[in-house]
């Protein structure tokens, strides 16, 4: 197919291009305000689809709104109509077309000429009424309130809540592309003679400020998101998009001794703790056990032994474990364990436990494996 796409420089334009090439969906026309005009007239002869996408969202006077989402449309749909082709035509609106202000008034008289289109020429229309949609690519200050929030926090600069009361219903950029890539074959959901997104949130602003502000204070308390959450999860991708590109990269806080190192990489109230631990060669750590917290130990560089003994028995277990060949020890409670550098560089072993260690009740009591 040849599909045009018009904004194709904005934030859901530039998602869905580079999804239709993923998914080699065909020849794809793009179109924007820097565009030739000359050369919308040749994308329209040629192309079986429009992705209408254009729009002006916060423009500098009030009457750019009409002009630049009913007027950009109704001159659209008037060159299709002049070459008589009867294409199908998706147009992305918004919700704020159900209320009385100008920039809903605008969108709802561009849903209008693209009915009409459909009743005069037969060619399909599908208009998605979308929410606040959010997601990577974002124009803070611009596409949402998500973005602006999202571009200050990790920067440290205020941002505005008037009512964190206020209820969001949110989409995320993904699930857009998924939904109107979806059209193109035929398969869009519909409702009431409108077009939309099957997978919708909601949340408080008050919510959504929260979590945006626990991504970043994750990196000081090593914390991760709770990613069975749908929404805390695409919210999480949404922020770390916008880090500035000097802090991508940060440094964990390695405990040092003569014998290694010990750092701990992230901890959940869900899934407990993860930490990476460094020997020298000839050293043994730990000797000791745990009355709740349960570990797995593994070895990723080196070689080592691991020994276990129950704490009220004499039998001793025996792992010999090595970086060529990738294997789970799991340390059970009530078992005293220890691990030794048997190599001749240094070991490193990624450990988890099923809780994160509390200082004040660190559930670690010494014992020898060997007596």
């Amino acid at each position: 197919m040849k599909l045009l796409v018009t904004g194709a420089k904005g934030f859901l334009g530039k998602n869905l291009i580079t999804q239709l090439q993923n998914r080699k969906c065909g020849t794809i026309f793009t179109y924007d305000l820097d565009s030739d005009p000359v050369k919308l007239e040749e994308y329209l002869e040629q192309c079986d689809f429009v992705y209408h996408l254009a729009g002006v969202n916060r423009p500098q006077k009030e009457e750019e709104f009409m002009e630049g989402n009913c007027g950009f449309t109704a001159m659209l749909l008037q060159s299709l109509t002049k070459m008589h082709k009867k294409i199908p035509v998706l147009m992305t609106s918004s919700i704020q077309a159900e209320r009385n202000n100008p920039y809903g008034s605008s969108k709802r008289a561009a849903e209008e000429k693209l009915f009409a289109y459909e009743r005069e020429t037969g060619g399909k229309a599908l208009v998605y009424r979308l929410p606040n949609v959010f997601g990577k690519w974002s124009r803070p200050n611009y596409n949402s309130a998500i973005a602006t929030f999202c571009y200050n926090i990790a920067r440290d600069l205020p941002i505005v809540v008037n009512d964190p009361s206020t209820i969001l219903s949110l989409v995320y950029i993904d699930d857009v592309v998924d939904e109107i890539i979806l059209a193109l074959e035929g398969k869009e959901h519909r409702r009431d003679g409108y077009c939309y997104v099957d997978t919708v949130y909601s949340a408080t602003l008050g919510k959504i400020v929260a979590l945006l502000y626990s991504f970043k204070e994750s990196r000081s308390k090593l914390a991760l998101p709770y990613v069975k959450d749908e929404l805390e999860r695409k919210l999480y991708s949404t922020y770390v998009s916008f880090l500035p590109e000097d802090q991508f990269c940060y440094s964990l806080n390695m405990n040092r001794d003569e014998r290694g190192s010990f750092t701990e990489l992230f901890r959940t109230a869900e899934c407990g703790q993860l930490s990476v631990n460094i020997t020298k060669p000839g050293i043994t750590k730990g000797n000791h056990w745990h009355h709740s917290k349960c570990e797995k130990f593994i070895v990723v560089q080196g070689k080592a032994v691991v020994e276990l003994r129950r704490i009220d028995c004499e039998e001793i277990l025996r792992y010999h474990v090595t970086g060529d060949k990738i294997e789970v020890i799991d340390i059970p409670v009530g078992y005293t364990h220890s691990i030794q550098n048997i190599g001749d560089g240094d070991l490193v072993t990624v450990m988890w436990a099923n809780e994160g260690y509390q200082p004040e009740q660190p559930d670690t009591y010494y014992e020898p494996v060997r007596r």
